[in-house]
């Protein structure tokens, strides 16, 4: 909607080739440009007039080629690449002139889009910082509006779900999922989004089992393939593995990451999203039916160690801790963290969603992930962070007793059965699915129960995980490198 609102405001509706004077550098804090993309336009942010020329002269002067340049206002820009774009300055004053723009800094893009649906409406002087202020509390976040935002974003995002093709299609729509989701709760909205988690099981059923062989520059795509990844990416490196935080979460969390410059990316837990499969997975780049222990934790950190050593470090050069106040000594190239706050939170909510939104924000608010991962940082060491599964919130269905495997977790959404004669009547009494046992162990079966329910007591809410809802099975994998936040 901002994007829109940018695009329309600029000469691109009527020119090819457009040069966007963005002095405050918008572009890095709200994403105008995909709008431009949308329209077919290729963006380009200047750095100097040779380098362009090299890449970018024959499409400057070609009549089909759409362009946009992002630049400054002190950028060298010759004259004649100057005469073929038509400039526009992208400034909150120049976008917003009846608005304070000081008042308007830091604003998300959310933020953004809230204000452009209800800008035009405003015919009034409000550019003291007071008066716009009061704009935006008012009209801007007025509750009519949001819910208005959140059914056209709600209803956009849909369309991308029935059209979802690919593991990349599905992060971006777990990232956006998770924005309105977090929205609806902050806004005392409701908002149903558990339609994209019943889609997004049928798309793991049939897919999950051919994503080993996927290659990504930007992440490992299977937790189990963690390790390769930071490894050959970095030197030194910690992996901070929270336990059970969702992409839901790591946006209330990442509100404290002021002044850390960070990539964020995704990848997918392992199915059951339990923590003694997924965990061990991260932290050992193998598959469910490679490990050691596949239903226990007690194995976890030999697991690491073993890894790391695969991958060339050195005893010395290895350390697993637990809890914030993790440290580790200077011979120390490959680190491991493991935090259970979230985990915890998950299987002692009563609030749902809304109460995992509250704790969230109140350990946010302390400040202990961003300092931790400040204090590694000062350490010289790159910094990702990541979970072994995510969160959902379900209703039980009812205990299973006495059937399937003991698997060391606390949650209730899969059965393991070996040898179990009457399976097809739990799939019946319970409505489960019978998972097709991509990388585990195939001398059991895993049966997993559907979106939104769990093998809890009946008729308890719950928020729990294991299953493989979107929720539960894509996580965050953030990447934070110490030689960008240590100047």
């Amino acid at each position: 909607m901002f994007g829109d609102y940018v695009y329309e405001k600029s000469s691109a509706p009527y020119s090819k080739k457009v040069l966007l004077v963005d002095n405050d550098d918008l572009y890095q804090q709200v994403d105008y440009t995909s709008a431009f993309s949308a329209h077919g336009f290729e963006i380009v942010v200047y750095e100097d007039d040779l380098k362009f020329r090299i890449n970018y002269q024959e499409k400057l002067y070609s009549n089909d080629a759409k362009l946009v340049v992002l630049a400054h206002t002190d950028s060298y820009i010759p004259y004649d690449m100057h005469r073929r774009l038509r400039a526009y300055e992208v400034s909150l004053q120049h976008l917003f002139p009846k608005l304070n723009p000081e008042e308007l800094k830091g604003k998300t893009e959310t933020d953004f889009d809230l204000l452009c649906n209800v800008y035009s409406t405003n015919f009034d002087d409000l550019r003291s910082r007071q008066a716009t202020a009061q704009f935006l509390r008012m009209k801007v976040y007025a509750k009519a509006n949001v819910q208005w935002y959140l059914q056209q974003k709600l209803s956009e995002l849909m369309s991308r779900v029935v059209e979802a093709k690919n593991y990349k299609d599905w992060f971006a729509i777990a990232e956006e999922k998770s924005r309105l989701d977090l929205l609806a709760i902050q806004s005392e909205i409701e908002l149903d989004t558990t339609e994209i988690n019943g889609i997004f099981q049928n798309y793991a059923l049939e897919q999950f089992g051919k994503l080993s062989s996927s290659i990504d520059k930007d992440t490992p795509v299977l937790v189990s393939k963690a390790m390769d990844y930071m490894h050959e990416h970095s030197e030194k490196f910690v992996i901070i593995v929270m336990d059970g935080m969702s992409e839901f979460d790591w946006r209330i969390f990442s509100t404290s990451f002021d002044g850390i410059k960070y990539e964020q990316a995704a990848a997918f837990a392992m199915i059951p999203s339990t923590t003694s499969i997924s965990r061990q997975c991260l932290l050992s780049n193998k598959y469910p039916s490679q490990l050691v222990e596949p239903w226990k934790q007690s194995k976890e950190k030999t697991e690491f160690i073993d890894c790391a050593k695969k991958l060339g470090y050195t005893d010395a050069q290895i350390g697993y801790e637990r809890g914030y106040d993790a440290s580790f000594g200077s011979f120390v190239r490959c680190g491991a963290v493991i935090i259970n706050d979230v985990d915890d939170m998950v299987h002692a909510q009563t609030q749902g969603r809304i109460g995992m939104y509250h704790d969230i924000k109140l350990l946010t608010g302390q400040k202990k992930l961003s300092n931790m991962v400040r204090r590694f940082l000062a350490d010289g060491f790159d910094v990702y962070i990541s979970a072994d599964h995510g969160n959902t919130a379900c209703v039980g269905l009812g205990r299973i007793m006495g059937s399937g495997v003991e698997v060391e977790t606390k949650s209730h959404k899969m059965v393991v059965l070996k040898d179990f004669a009457d399976k097809e009547s739990l799939i019946q009494k319970y409505g489960l699915i019978e998972y097709p046992k991509y990388y585990l162990p195939k001398e059991y079966d895993y049966l997993i129960c559907n979106v939104g329910e769990s093998l809890d007591v009946k008729g308890e809410a719950v928020m729990t995980h294991g299953g493989m809802s979107l929720d539960e099975v894509v996580v965050p994998f953030i990447k934070i490198k110490a030689v960008q936040n240590n100047g």
